[in-house]
């Protein structure tokens, strides 16, 4: 309770919101942060994707809805795909797809029960993909879903004065820096984020080729980009551009009328007999 006796609950955000608040915002759109339990290099938690995900959500779910959507932030996900991780680093978590495809229905036969026909899987974590996950729940249920991944909703290479690398570079660094600078180590005990290079240049380099890869072979730190010329400065301009991007998308989409291209929930068919 805060100090002026009425409560601080946002209504927007699922995990604070109370049914009251639920029951006159109405919410069509669900918003799902999804990230990852894993290794960021020596300096940042293993919650990076996860706080990363929750943090765009959060500021675009409230910004749509200031300009008339009626979105709601589900609790995130903290587990990702992390299979090349898990044999060489301490208390990294995976999900196999499997997995991920059963939380994800239960999550949008819930949502579709009570009435809410949209959903956002919003990602933070490179490992994880949901494209064919989102066409299998869709193909049995009666809900519109829509894949964002986090850190390509703005160009920020600008923004950096190291952009190279993926993983707890300078990229994520900012960002939880920004986010929560407590609970980022100081940057001199960083490892550099040195990747080892491609023998077969022409298999990780072709655009369309794709091949997993090995995470103990690929860096000796778990990091790949340098972290070292981060700032929170940095951090805060980048949530900045992302939550730009995603709000009006969440807008857009709340808003839709259903039969609004690409806003289509097929009807569902019966077999025909004979």
């Amino acid at each position: 309770m805060n100090p002026s006796g009425k409560s601080a609950a946002r209504p927007a955000i699922l995990h604070e919101a109370n049914y009251r608040q639920l029951l006159e915002l109405k919410p069509n759109l669900a918003v799902l942060p999804w990230g990852a339990t894993e290794a960021h290099n020596y300096h940042l938690p293993h919650g990076t994707d996860v706080m990363e995900a929750n943090a765009i959500g959060e500021a675009a779910v409230i910004q749509a809805n200031a300009r008339g959507a009626r979105c709601l932030l589900l609790p995130a996900i903290p587990f990702g795909m992390d299979h090349s991780q898990v044999n060489s680093q301490v208390a990294t978590i995976t999900m196999r797809a499997a997995t991920q495809q059963a939380v994800l229905y239960d999550v949008a036969e819930s949502l579709v029960r009570q009435g809410i026909d949209r959903l956002v899987v919003l990602n933070f974590h490179g490992g994880n993909d949901f494209r064919s996950l989102i066409r299998d729940v869709m193909y049995d249920l009666p809900l519109f879903i829509v894949q964002v991944n986090g850190p390509d909703l703005a160009d920020c290479r600008d923004l950096l004065d190291d952009p190279g690398g993926f993983h707890a570079n300078e990229f994520e660094t900012s960002f939880m820096l920004h986010l929560a600078p407590e609970w980022v180590a100081p940057l001199e005990s960083a490892g550099d984020g040195t990747a080892t290079e491609s023998k077969l240049p022409v298999v990780t380099s072709t655009p369309g080729v794709w091949a997993p890869r090995d995470w103990p072979t690929l860096t000796s730190d778990t990091g790949v980009g340098n972290p070292k010329k981060a700032t929170a400065e940095k951090g805060r301009q980048i949530l900045d551009r992302l939550v730009k991007s995603l709000a009006p998308a969440l807008e857009e989409l709340s808003k839709a009328q259903p039969g609004d291209y690409p806003f289509i929930i097929p009807a569902k068919t019966t077999r025909p007999e004979g």
